[in-house]
């Protein structure tokens, strides 16, 4: 799904939080139960800070699960997989520090928002 001239890849950068695509890609996407489920592995980008260190990718941490806003009346799923690496020099294992999710809930931030000035409150916070 890298390529911009393809129309799905266009199509789902219309429908998902456009941040994602800086430092993420969409691995699959399926539709079950319901519900749709979009698969996103973080790319393979040194954290910043990193830059001159010798890093080992070590992997993904587990994957987490967002909510974000439906798609025609079916809950939308992110599942999200971060990478981590090992800094050879101190064997500190580093990620990139992510603040897309909304403090307290399983929800990307825009939908926290819209949910907030519905219904007066996040549902996942009550």
């Amino acid at each position: 799904m890298s390529k911009q001239s393809d129309p799905y890849s266009t199509l789902i950068r219309l429908i998902l939080p456009e941040e994602l695509f800086d430092y993420f890609q969409v691995i699959n996407l399926e539709e079950k139960e319901g519900k749709v489920h979009v698969y996103l592995e973080e790319k393979d980008i040194r954290p910043a800070g990193f830059e001159s260190d010798k890093l080992t990718s070590k992997g993904f941490h587990a994957p987490i699960s967002i909510q974000d806003f439906p798609l025609r009346d079916k809950p939308l799923f992110l599942h999200v997989r971060r990478r981590r690496w090992l800094v050879e020099s101190t064997g500190q294992v580093v990620s990139r520090d992510w603040n897309s999710v909304a403090q307290g809930t399983r929800m990307t931030k825009s939908f926290a928002t819209f949910l907030k000035g519905l219904l007066g409150f996040i549902p996942d916070q009550q």
